[in-house]
Order: C-alpha cells, then structure tokens, then sequence
C-alpha cells in the first residue's frame, strides 16, 4: 500500500486506513483482530478510533489488541477529543480524553489527535491553548481538525500557528454522495498545506454496493443502532449514483467499492481514505483490489455525474 503525507506537519501514513466505530459490537474481537493483521499485511498503518465509539468498548478492544500482538510503532493511531456529552473543546475536556485514550491504550502518544467537532461555547484561543500544550509536550504528535467548516479550520490553524505548532490535516466525510468539503474545506486546506483524512470514503457502506436490491438483514441499514447512520444515502439520487459506479466496476471487472475508493484517493488533498467495514471478510476484499488501476476518465466521469452536497451541520 502507498504511503502519503499528512499535509506539511505530519509524517507517512497509509493511503487506506481501518475504522473501529463497529468495535466491540457489531465486529467482536476476534474480527478486530483479523482486520489489524489484514491492515498490516497489506502494508497499512492508520487505525481510527475515538473514545466516545460504543461506550469506549471500541478503545478497549484496540487496547487488547496492541498489548497482544502489535507492535505500537506499525501503527498511525488516530483518535479524538471534543466530544462529552456534546461538543466539549475545553482545555479539560481535551485534556481529559487524551489522557483516558493514552491510559487504556497503554501508549504514551498519539499519532494524531481530531478535534472531533466545533465547540461554539469554548473560545477558539482556549482551544487552541490546550491543543498546542499536548503537541508540545509530546502526548500528540499531530493534530487535526473534524467536521468543521472553512472559516473554523483557517481560524483555528492560524490560533496554532500563533503558539508554534502547524495542524496537518482535516478529518471530514468524503466520497461521491457526499462532496461538501469540496465548497471551503478543500481550498482551506490547499491554502494551508493540511491533509484531508476522509472519514467513511465508502459512504457509509452504501458504496460498497451492498443496498442496491435489498437491504440485508445482517448490514447496518437493518440494526436499530445503525438505521438512521445509513438511511440519508438509501435514496433515489444515491442509488443513481451507485448505478453510475456499477457500469464502471462491471467494465474494469472490479468491485463497486474498488471504484468509489479510487475516486476518493484521487482527489485532491486526500491524504487517507477511511474505511469500517463489519466483518475481515470485508476488509480483505477491499484490500485485495487496492492496487486496481481506475482510469482517470472514470473517476472524472464519476466527478461530472454527481452533485455536491454541502452537508454542514445547521449550527454552521
């Protein structure tokens, strides 16, 4: 797997990194740790996770993972602060929950650190005050800023700026049915040289392929837990979409996945593609067509037939 870097500030990481939201639920252990071994097999790196995924129970499968058959250093582990029981970017919110990552990891950093969301309540400087003191101090080694729009990710790069640390990239959903950072985020990070890590790059497992007959009775569509994560791209114009994709899969005689992939990884800034599938099964298809050659004219064609989606949340 090719590495890439993480805008100007951070190090290589993996072109294609392993989500962890189904962790300890939906993909027991067992699967968790096939998919790591698959992950580093395939010459990957980047692991995404957060404290707040299942209760924590998603960190703890990590933490039994890494003391049993990883070493620390094969992994780029990303992870997230801001998040209580609503967005919380106070020095000890932040503070708070990268302590309580590096404890059940049992690690003393990590790779880099989203700030999981904007917290409107907590002045910008005192945020960028906690960030820069974790980064100096050598508990993160780079930070990134999550599901933010334009105006908040140049403003809190320059707060950092200020205090002697460069973020390196920005965490955000991207893929073909969800194209809104392409308004404000894209050039912001062109501006300030930041990676993009695109969070579910296979739009929410509908790029996979899997919802175009039916919805079976073992997806996410059909959990009561994951219903309501699905549904906004089970419609008409999703569907189109995933049409669109099929007739270039069924061409280059890969999966539908294999080509909504690609097309993320071409675009530009996309440092690292995320992906949660369910089961190893999963993830070792992906990673077995990873080498795949899309032509550009198919994932500029893909580009043309799909329409963004601007997708902020309406606080913004």
């Amino acid at each position: 797997m090719i590495k890439r870097k993480l805008g100007g500030a951070g190090s290589l990481v993996s072109a294609v990194g392993l989500g962890t939201m189904t962790w300890g639920e939906d993909t027991p252990i067992d699967e968790a740790r096939d998919q790591v071994t698959d992950l580093l097999n395939a010459g990957g790196s980047v692991i995404d996770t957060s404290p707040a995924f299942y209760g924590g129970r998603a960190l703890g499968v990590l933490a039994e993972i890494l003391s049993e058959q990883v070493s620390r250093q094969e992994l780029h582990i990303i992870s997230r602060a801001g998040l209580g029981e609503g967005p919380d970017s106070s020095r000890g919110g932040i503070e708070r929950a990268v302590h309580h990552t590096l404890t059940v990891l049992g690690t003393d950093w990590i790779d880099t650190l989203v700030l999981a969301e904007p917290d409107l309540t907590t002045p910008l400087e005192v945020t960028a005050d906690a960030l820069a003191s974790l980064a100096k101090r050598g508990e993160v080694h780079a930070i990134g800023l999550g599901n933010c729009p334009g105006w908040y990710a140049g403003t809190m790069t320059a707060l950092l700026a200020e205090r002697g640390v460069r973020p390196a990239a920005i965490h955000a959903e991207y893929h073909l049915l969800q194209r809104g950072i392409e308004r404000e985020i894209i050039p912001c990070a062109a501006a300030h040289d930041l990676g993009i890590i695109a969070w579910s790059a296979l739009g929410r497992g509908v790029l996979a392929g899997r919802y175009r007959h039916s919805i079976p009775a073992d997806s996410r569509a059909a959990s009561p837990h994951f219903a309501g994560w699905v549904q906004p791209y089970l419609d008409d114009r999703s569907r189109q979409v995933v049409e669109a994709i099929a007739t270039a899969a069924e061409g280059l005689g890969c999966s539908i996945a294999t080509v909504a992939l690609a097309w993320v990884l071409s675009r530009p800034r996309v440092s690292c593609a995320l992906v949660g599938p369910r089961t190893s099964a999963q993830f070792s298809a992906i990673l077995d067509e990873l080498d795949t050659e899309v032509p550009e004219a198919i994932t500029a064609a893909l580009s043309d037939v799909t329409e963004i989606n601007l997708g902020y949340p309406e606080v913004f």
